[in-house]
């Protein structure tokens, strides 16, 4: 494989009229970004389903934080954006209900949601009530609203084991089990369609340590990979400003120990920032890089200084995707490193792939500055700022 991608190297290059040049330039960039675009789409996307379990002493309370307008109009896993779907329109429409006109139709669909759940206490299965529904205000309606379904299960005093189970149309979702004070007990991540592993509800369920590892990486590389569009663009603005390995390893490393640090500081509660102080600031930190790559084409002094700045922002975005999902107390060292793991993983994903569609073969080419660096970092530097105003103007 490797030789075959070194033998079309100069191939490529030989193919390529050198006339066209800038039209090829801009291609190779757009088709990157491209590429990530179609797997990270932000304004609608659909954040996977949490349920939070309680046990009680003769029931079971379930609290499913959900995308109901998806779900009601029949949006599956499969679509990344809604705006992607063929019920789009329908999606639309939901999502600009007030909150109690939405919630008269999921009264309507109430049954219908009940049959997607086949859940089972010692083998045998339970009937759910719906307690509650929470839907806030309609809010900003570029973004997605997250509602709670709150059901309840009969349980006996002397039951054992529980596994959960929410059909395809839920996609991916994240299950946890809760403690009385309402801290993670232990979380998984189910696959669409997918049976959860039996759930003790007198204590913490047995699982075995790469299991667990294994979960909180994938939860920190599809967090980067399809999922984070800004931290791509962030990465891609650091991919672009040197063809040379060195000045991406300096930066790379930077933001690593920087978003380390906020990540563990915030988990730990030592540090916390409101959400909407930090992504207004992270989309800044994607406007300054692609501007910054603009102006120069060295790797300045104050330029690793900025980035481990702008490392701590990032760090502080990706904790509250981590808090929103929880961390067991019990399990806590090990799942911070496997998530922080999985997002390195992501991020090296994004300069691996950026790196074999445009570096690997025209990183070299003396246009390629003036004809990839430049539009790409332009274009890096025009949607941070849409998100800038977005995060701080439209909120």
């Amino acid at each position: 494989m490797i030789f075959k991608i070194f033998f079309l190297k100069p191939l490529l290059k030989k193919m390529i009229d050198f006339r066209n040049k800038h039209i090829v330039g801009y291609f190779l960039f757009f088709s990157v970004f491209l590429f990530f675009l179609n797997s990270s789409a932000e304004a609608h996307r659909i954040s996977p389903a949490i349920t939070s379990l309680f046990s009680q002493p003769d029931s079971l309370r379930a609290e499913i934080s959900i995308n109901l307008e998806a779900l009601i109009a029949g949006i599956g896993p499969e679509h990344e954006d809604t705006d992607d779907a063929p019920a789009s329109g329908e999606y639309n429409r939901l999502r600009a209900m007030p909150a109690p006109e939405l919630e008269q139709v999921f009264q309507g669909f109430a049954s219908e949601f009940m049959k997607q759940l086949e859940i089972r206490l010692d083998e045998q299965p339970l009937e759910a009530k719906l307690k509650e529904l929470v839907i806030p205000e309609s809010g900003d309606l570029e973004l997605a609203r997250s509602s709670r379904v709150v059901l309840e299960f009969p349980v006996s005093t002397n039951s054992q084991k529980l596994d959960w189970k929410m059909s395809e149309i839920f996609g991916d979702h994240v299950l946890r089990l809760m403690d009385s004070k309402g801290e993670v007990v232990n979380t998984w991540w189910v696959k669409s369609g997918e049976r959860s592993p039996p759930i003790s509800l007198e204590g913490l369920p047995q699982r075995d340590f790469m299991s667990r590892f294994l979960e909180y990486v994938e939860i920190g590389f599809t967090h980067i990979l399809p999922k984070g569009l800004d931290h791509i663009l962030f990465v891609l603005g650091l991919f672009l400003l040197s063809a040379h390995w060195k000045p991406l390893l300096v930066q790379v490393t930077s933001f690593t120990v920087a978003h380390t640090v906020t990540l563990a500081l915030s988990i730990y509660g030592i540090a916390s920032v409101p959400s909407e102080i930090v992504e207004p600031l992270i989309a800044l930190s994607i406007v300054y890089v692609g501007f910054e790559n603009m102006m120069t084409k060295d790797l300045k002094r104050w330029r690793p200084i900025l980035v481990f700045v702008f490392g701590l922002l990032h760090g502080l975005g990706f904790a509250g995707v981590l808090g929103e999902i929880g961390i067991p107390d019990a399990f806590f060292l090990e799942s911070l490193i496997a998530f922080n793991l999985g997002v390195e993983l992501g991020q090296l994903a994004v300069i691996g792939i950026a790196y074999l569609m445009v570096g690997l073969f025209f990183s070299k080419s003396s246009w390629y500055r003036k004809t990839v660096v430049i539009p790409g970092s332009l274009t890096i530097s025009l949607i941070g700022a849409w998100w800038v105003y977005e995060r701080v103007l439209l909120n």
